[in-house]
């Protein structure tokens, strides 16, 4: 890579290092084939599949596939949107969430008539801090129009639930987890995504289960996940996981009736079109079969890169090791006295192959998109802002080898040199 001040010019490197990778193995081909052979390419068995096993794994009663992270989101506050249960959910009611995470957190909330609220993150975990919402929610005028906190899982490092959950039922409150970057992740013992009454997770190619472009919903309630199964098929009455039609019955059509009445073309609620293909739940069931080896894989890369990294420590803030956290990359943080400015990292980390990626930046002061709230925030959540400037990451998947990890380490020597 040659660089200047303005521009990158890509020359071959002996060597790529990717934030993530998806290598199809033979159980991902076998799974591919499957749907093939079946001969239905559409939502049905597999995704069926997938729900169930996703449900059990996060131990949660119910799951719902949608087709990315975002949709999850969306058809989650929407359902609770349109649930009576709920009567602060509303449009126009604030949701109380983190200023630091990829930005379809924050986009969903918008999308979906709701106001996004900011409080500062912790330095180390990245998550929200339970004692801001706390204190923000003493001081304001108007705590009846809040209505969800909205935590988020952020790099794998759980949130503090417990607290969350109390300062929920104190002001009454709906506890929604953003688990997309946390397969996997244990609290105190549970999965994260079980620690709320409904969380999403995202299988975008570089999370920790891999399927392409998926995401998922998973609740205990029964209601909500009935919802969620309308709204993600433009809210047909129906809500069946798989139709039964194809075996003589149907539990909406109106037996006896004149009418050629067919649920699946009769809507009552307004939804979207977030279903998925067979294809991305297959990838997800094989996928799954493989998790606790995927996520001892990356625990191990962290532990090498820890401690072949902690030489740099005085510049570097790396990432605090637990074999609770299911790691999504490896974080970093460049110290305030550092000499060595984040775009000088990456820059030269990627002269040598080395992929990497800032850590989404501090939504409400950092993202053009939300430039409307920039001085509402500035100066108001320094550890955001911070991070967003300095934080970045790299990969720790698990297709990574002892040399690449090898490569990556005497690479930042050289970059140090």
């Amino acid at each position: 890579m040659k660089l200047d001040s303005d521009t990158i010019t890509v020359v071959p490197v002996k060597r790529r290092i990717s934030v993530g990778d998806f290598q199809i193995s033979v159980e991902e081909r076998a799974a591919i084939n499957e749907v093939l052979d079946a001969g239905r390419i559409s939502e049905w068995k597999k995704v069926n599949e997938f729900e169930k096993l996703f449900a059990d794994y996060i131990n949660t009663k119910h799951c719902v596939a949608v087709h990315s992270g975002t949709s999850a989101l969306i058809v989650g506050l929407s359902a609770l949107i349109y649930d009576s249960r709920f009567p602060k959910v509303k449009k126009g009611s604030k949701v109380i969430t983190t200023p630091l995470t990829y930005v379809a957190t924050i986009n969903a909330i918008v999308l979906t008539g709701l106001e996004p609220v900011f409080v500062d993150v912790d330095p180390y975990s990245f998550s929200i801090l339970p004692q801001k919402i706390e204190k923000h929610l003493e001081c304001v005028d108007d705590p009846e129009n809040y209505s969800i906190i909205l935590p988020v899982h952020l790099m794998g490092y759980p949130c503090d639930m417990d607290e969350i959950n109390r300062i929920a039922e104190k002001y009454g409150l709906v506890v929604l987890e953003d688990s997309a970057q946390a397969h996997g992740s244990l609290y105190k013992g549970k999965k994260t995504g079980s620690l709320s009454l409904l969380s999403i997770f995202s299988f975008y190619i570089a999370h920790n289960i891999q399927a392409g472009e998926m995401g998922a919903v998973v609740t205990d309630d029964e209601n909500l996940i009935s919802l969620m199964r309308k709204l993600k098929a433009n809210g047909r009455m129906c809500d069946c996981s798989v139709c039964t039609r194809p075996n003589g019955y149907c539990p909406y059509f109106p037996q006896g009736e004149d009418d050629d009445f067919d649920p699946r073309f009769v809507h009552d609620v307004i939804g979207y079109n977030f279903k998925i293909m067979e294809f991305e739940a297959a990838l997800g069931v094989s996928q799954l079969r493989k998790a606790d080896l995927i996520f001892e894989k990356r625990q191990d890369n962290v532990c090498f890169f820890n401690e072949h990294l902690a030489k740099y420590s005085d510049d570097l803030q790396l990432p605090a090791f637990s074999k609770n956290v299911s790691y999504l990359a490896y974080p970093i943080v460049i110290k305030e006295h550092s000499k060595f400015p984040r775009r000088y990292l990456r820059e030269n980390l990627e002269k040598n192959g080395i992929e990497s990626r800032p850590l989404f930046g501090c939504v409400p002061t950092q993202q053009p998109a939300y430039k409307y709230l920039k001085e509402e925030y500035e100066g108001k959540i320094p550890n955001a802002e911070f991070l967003g400037k300095n934080a970045f990451y790299i990969g720790c998947h698990q297709y990574l080898d002892h040399d690449d990890l090898e490569y990556v380490v005497s690479s930042f020597d050289k970059i140090f040199s």
